[in-house]
């Protein structure tokens, strides 16, 4: 699964010694100082984002080693005639007295970018110093996404993103992260601290999204019905059966189980006389008096 979290960047400018030792194990050939911009962003956190998300602590400590080398960009478009910048160092920090919105103790993760000063970055490094390019966000991928109520897959499990549950709101926790792609300079950030916004492929994850609302509010109404149908079921076993079934098949058990429902609930005719074919003056004898 791609994603992307947004970051802030902060301009440090010349690296020391050792900053630039770390530089130049990425180089072709050995840098200078004068050579050379540094600046530090603060990528991605352990914090619950507006799309009800959050990185797992692993996932931040495995995406400080894989973002190492990775490449700055604009708006995630991987082109090489947009990459201006590289991440030479990242780490996954702790911040005394923060804590998330539920109230772990926050982390997020930092990395080091360099550039060249070059004539073409004088102006994206100015900016960088004036404030006005502050915001970045990350490219990434994730091996699953699980739900912070019952620890299942967040598009199996019948929890909703957002809601609450026993007081606790829902969230997709992110985890196993997998790859890191890019991080790019934006210019509107949605996530509170460190901001959050899908990847380069958004429009398919939210495509993706829509598929799992979808087949969750199918699982949702084959429970209802085989509840109504089969009320000796148990509902923690239905649960568990519609969460492994696809599209058709939850369709063709919905269309069973409404079937039988319909039956159940359907009021019949108050008398009825069997098969046998009953005269009309014994049939309406009973309301005579």
């Amino acid at each position: 699964m791609q994603i992307s979290k947004d970051a802030a960047i902060k301009g440090i400018g010349a690296p020391e010694d050792e900053e630039l030792a770390l530089i130049n194990r990425l180089t072709r050939r050995e840098l200078t100082a004068d050579e050379v911009y540094t600046f530090a962003l603060r990528l991605c956190d352990n914090d619950i984002d507006r799309d009800f998300e959050r990185f797992d602590d692993g996932a931040l400590d495995r995406l400080a080693e894989l973002f190492v080398g990775a490449p700055g960009v604009f708006d995630h478009q991987w082109s090489a005639h947009g990459q201006t910048a590289r991440i030479y160092r990242a780490e996954a920090v702790s911040e005394a007295g923060m804590c998330t919105a539920d109230g772990r103790p926050y982390r997020f993760l930092k990395g080091w970018a360099y550039m060249m000063r070059t004539e073409e970055n004088a102006a994206l490094i100015a900016e960088i110093d004036g404030g006005i390019k502050r915001e970045v966000s990350v490219g990434c991928a994730v091996e699953r996404v699980v739900c912070s109520i019952c620890g299942e897959p967040m598009d199996q499990c019948p929890h909703e993103k957002g809601e609450e549950y026993d007081g606790q709101v829902c969230h997709g926790v992110l985890t196993g992260a997998a790859d890191a792609y890019e991080w790019s300079f934006v210019a509107v950030p949605a996530q509170r601290k460190a901001g959050v916004i899908k990847s380069a492929g958004r429009r398919l994850e939210d495509e993706a999204r829509l598929g799992r609302k979808y087949l969750k509010s199918l699982r949702r109404e084959m429970v209802r019905l085989a509840g109504i149908a089969e009320p000796e079921a148990r509902h923690g076993l239905l649960e568990q059966v519609a969460g492994k079934l696809d599209e058709e098949e939850l369709l063709g058990l919905i269309k069973l189980y409404q079937g039988r429902a319909d039956r159940l609930l359907s009021g019949g005719v108050q008398l009825s006389y069997g098969e046998q074919a009953v005269p009309q003056e014994i049939a309406d004898g009973a309301f005579l008096i």
